[in-house]
This record gives structure tokens, C-alpha cells and sequence, in this order.
């Protein structure tokens, strides 16, 4: 199994293009379901994730072709064979239940498993499923399956107010929407900028909706969709997560294709920390005001708030700020797994509940960590960049799974860093 070997060795610079958002994409290609004509995907990210979703749709008989270095995903879903998802595929991305609402919509009965992922708390699916019930779909779960079918072959409009933000249910409610018989309201929708891309891809193929970004989104239902092509929005994700590299570092680094828009929360917080956060005509250029950043306070909130998923790349710069910074997790529990790995390096963190109050050092230490999640892999790599001596990562398949090219990425600022097969 490969592991990451780090050196921390000062201050970074340099330039950093940033992929198409892994979030977005792994909800734009299960749109093809919705549809007998091409959808082709352009900006797509290079991850194992988006290779799971395409083992996902080719399991069900849905064509998608992976072009230019598999920066173009080119996908038909004209011959749909099968309209079971497997456990086999399904469980190892939580993202695989957003193929229910689009085949439910289009051809009137579907069968999926229920979705893993990543270990940072229950993460339930049943906004997803009720939204789907109010716009008339009978379910049935057994033996950890999802058996759905919509009665006379078509969902029907409904107005379905979310009793808290979720982005997964919004996307599979938004896709199914398109097809149904009438008007769907969705109210206390997620306003994240993938919420955006979807819909604007879902125009392109014909949809009908307004309101996307805010709060109420309204979709008219039609009878069919077409093709379309449309470029994924970039990664906000991983916009933020290299914004912090020479905030942890020291030094300047440009981040290709980032824009304010994306990351005001973030860049709210990393200013107060005293981090300058600049937008360029390329993107967004990052660097400290001077010496040592400050102690911030984080909660994480639902778009337009600070992201969940920065926490813990958060906390690996806040670990050697000046000061004791609290950071509260509001969207999942048990997402302070990455603290016991960081205090290996000598962070000072103290979790209660959804609370951590990080208390900064002079300086981390270099020591061997392992990756709990996503997120926290990459938190480890942050802080193993500005800890004294070398940091190995391992498990880092989690990493593969969001982060395209680390190692080169990093290499091209100065990081002395590598992959390293066990």
C-alpha cells in the first residue's frame, strides 16, 4: 500500500492549476441517466472517484468514454440494460445513490444499495429517499437495498422542504425534478456552487429551472431531455486546501482557475488569520501578511459558510498559529478524527464532542501518520510541509480518491515530497 513521504523544508512559491471539482462532477455524470442522447463533460477531475461512478454507470449499461488524458468524459445512456446498482460498486462511494432519482425519473423503477464512503459519521441517506416519496415514489428497503418505483411510470411534482440543508438530496431531488408530471419547489435547498453546475448543465439539456444558488429552487418537469456538453466547475475543495500551503509554509502560490466566489468564507478566515488572499486574471494568489499567522475561530456551516470539507486542512495550519483557535463541526459528527494523527506531530488539540480547541506551536514535528479520510490525508500532507523532519502518510488511497497529482503539484512550488510503495 503507498504512503506519502514529506520533508518539510520552509517557504513554497509557485503555480498550482486546480482540477474540475470531484463534488460536481460525481453529480453531473449520473445525468446522463436522464437522457438517450450524449452528454460529454469537459474540465473533469483525474480521480478514482470519478472512476467508480464510471464502473457505476458501465454496470448499468451507460457508455462513458474517458478522452484527453481524461480531462473529457463522453457518456450516452441510450441503451440502458440494467436498473439495479450493486453493492459491490455502490458501496465504496457515498456518491452512487445519486443514480436513484435520475432512473427513478426516467424509466420508472430502480434497485440501488445502499452507499459507503468515508467514516466520518452516519451521513443517512433518508432526505434523499423522502424527497423522492413526495414526488410519489413507492420505497421499499430490504437487505440493504433501495427498491423504488414511481406508480403509472412517472414521478409527480411536489413541493419539498428539506428539514436541514442537505447537498446530496438536493441534487438527487433537482435531477429527478426534471422529469417529473408538474412543478417541483424545493425549499431549504443546498446553495452550494455544484448545485449551480448541475443546473446549469440540466439546462443545457433541456430542463426547466429557476433558482439555483438560493435557497427555493422551482422545476418544471418535461417530458425528455437531450445532450449537452458543459466544462465542471472548479474544485473549491481543493482550491482551498492548496490556498493554505504557503499559509502554512510561507512563500506565494497562484492557484489557476480559483475565484473569490467559491471560497469567501475560507478567505474570510484565512485574512483574519493573516493570510493575504488576492484575485489575479488567472485565479488567486495567496501569501502571509507577515510572520507567524494568528489564532482564528472556524464553524463549519452549509454554503455560503466556511466548508466541512477544510476543516481538518484548517486545523493543520491553525496548529502553528499564534494563539488557541476553536473550530466546531456542524454538518457531521465525528470528523475530529485527523486530531490524534496531528498530535503525533506535536499539535496540541483538545476534542470534546463537535468542538476542538487547538493550541499553536512554535513548530510540528515530523512523524508517521495515517490517513483517516479524504480530507484528513491531505491535512496530514499540509503539516508535514511545515514540520521539522520527514512526515509519512499512509493509507493514502484515501487521498487518490480527491486529489489529482499531489505529488506533482507540490513538487513544482519547491516541496520535497514523494510516493513511496510499500
Amino acid at each position: 500500500m503507498d504512503s506519502i513521504l514529506v520533508r518539510g523544508n520552509g517557504a513554497l512559491s509557485g503555480v498550482i492549476p486546480i482540477a474540475g471539482a470531484k463534488n460536481a462532477c460525481l453529480t453531473l455524470m449520473p445525468a446522463t441517466l436522464l437522457s438517450d442522447e450524449p452528454l460529454t463533460l469537459t474540465n473533469a477531475p483525474r480521480l478514482s472517484d470519478i472512476a467508480t461512478m464510471t464502473q457505476l454507470l458501465q454496470s448499468l449499461g451507460a457508455e462513458v468514454a474517458s478522452l484527453n488524458d481524461g480531462l473529457v468524459l463522453a457518456m450516452s445512456s441510450h441503451t440502458i440494460s440494467n436498473l439495479k446498482a450493486d453493492y459491490d460498486i455502490v458501496r465504496k462511494m457515498r456518491a452512487s445513490i445519486l443514480v436513484l432519482g435520475p432512473m427513478l425519473a426516467r424509466f420508472g423503477h430502480a434497485i440501488v444499495s445502499l452507499p459507503g464512503g468515508c467514516a466520518i459519521g452516519a451521513r443517512p441517506v433518508d432526505l434523499h429517499l423522502k424527497a423522492l416519496e413526495a414526488m410519489g415514489a413507492e420505497l421499499d428497503l430490504r437487505d440493504g437495498y433501495v427498491y423504488a418505483k414511481a406508480p403509472g411510470g412517472r414521478l409527480k411534482g411536489a413541493v419539498v422542504d428539506f428539514p436541514f440543508v442537505s447537498v446530496g438530496a438536493t441534487e438527487n431531488a433537482l435531477m429527478a425534478a426534471t422529469l417529473a408530471k408538474g412543478t417541483t419547489v424545493l425549499k431549504n435547498a443546498a446553495r452550494e456552487p455544484e448545485i449551480v453546475d448541475l443546473a446549469r448543465c440540466l439546462r443545457k439539456m433541456g430542463a426547466h429551472i429557476d433558482g439555483e444558488g438560493t435557497s427555493t429552487i422551482t422545476i418544471e418537469g418535461t417530458d425528455r431531455l437531450g445532450g449537452a456538453t458543459h466544462p465542471v466547475v472548479t474544485d473549491r475543495i481543493e482550491l482551498g486546501t492548496y490556498m493554505l500551503v504557503p499559509a502554512i509554509c510561507g512563500g506565494e502560490v497562484e492557484c489557476l482557475g480559483g475565484t473569490l466566489e467559491l471560497v469567501g468564507a475560507f478567505a474570510e478566515r484565512l485574512d483574519a488569520a493573516g493570510v493575504s488572499v488576492t484575485q489575479t486574471e488567472r485565479g488567486l494568489k495567496v501569501a502571509r501578511k507577515n510572520g507567524r499567522v494568528k489564532a482564528v475561530n472556524v464553524m463549519t456551516e452549509p454554503f455560503p459558510g466556511f466548508p466541512t470539507d477544510l476543516q481538518a486542512q484548517m486545523m493543520a495550519l491553525l496548529c502553528t498559529a499564534d494563539g488557541v483557535s476553536v473550530l466546531e463541526e456542524k454538518i457531521f459528527e465525528n470528523r475530529f478524527m485527523h486530531a490524534p494523527e496531528l498530535m503525533r506531530m506535536g499539535a496540541k488539540i483538545d476534542v470534546h464532542g463537535g468542538t476542538a480547541t487547538v493550541t499553536g506551536v512554535d513548530k510540528l514535528k515530523g512523524a508517521p501518520v495515517m490517513a483517516t479520510d479524504l480530507r484528513a490525508s491531505v491535512s496530514l500532507i499540509l503539516a508535514g510541509l511545515a514540520a521539522e523532519g520527514e512526515t509519512v502518510v499512509s493509507r493514502v488511497y484515501h487521498l487518490d480518491r480527491g486529489y489529482e497529482r499531489v505529488v506533482e503539484k507540490l513538487r513544482a512550488c519547491g516541496a520535497h515530497i514523494e510516493r513511496i510503495s510499500a
